[in-house]
């Protein structure tokens, strides 16, 4: 027997051509009677810009900037996330509800994802592939390849294609 989807992840980077896959993800929801989480996740100073930091700040120092930067950022992305989802449904207001969950954290986007598939009960993951030539559209980006491998629920992965 297939499992039903009832709540779907929907991970997204909040880029221009990401309305698509939202759009894809509210189809779905429809379809299934499902409700939606959309995840964005920032991802963390790599380990070159975190060790250059620490040339110039000590750890209380860094660590103040670190929290007033994340909270605001993470206020500035929720409102970001609302408003796009208000825009993209506009036409459509009453799918609104099939949102449930707004979800803006920090980390690894693969590992991120999973695991918020995971603690929020996710039936189904959903996200964008961005399309960056020949060579790379033969091959899935890399947070969508490390999604699809790790996880056992259906992950739905839509090509980005930039009209550049």
């Amino acid at each position: 027997m297939i499992p039903s989807i009832k709540r779907i992840l929907h991970a997204t980077d909040l880029s221009p051509e990401s309305s698509y896959v939202f759009r894809y993800a509210i189809d779905s929801a429809m379809a299934h009677d499902a409700e939606i989480v959309i995840l964005h996740v920032s991802e963390q100073l790599s380990p070159a810009n975190r060790a250059f930091l620490d040339l110039y700040l000590n750890e209380e120092q860094r660590k103040e900037i670190f929290e007033e930067r994340m909270t605001s950022n993470l206020e500035k992305i929720r409102k970001r996330l609302k408003r796009f989802c208000e825009e993209e449904l506009r036409d459509n207001p009453e799918q609104m509800k099939r949102i449930t969950t707004l979800e803006v954290c920090t980390g690894f986007p693969a590992e991120e994802i999973l695991r918020k598939a995971d603690a929020l009960n996710c039936d189904a993951i959903i996200l964008g592939n961005h399309s960056k030539g020949f060579i790379e559209n033969t091959f899935l980006g890399s947070t969508a390849k490390r999604v699809l491998r790790r996880t056992r629920k259906p992950v739905f992965i839509i090509p980005l294609v930039n009209e550049a």
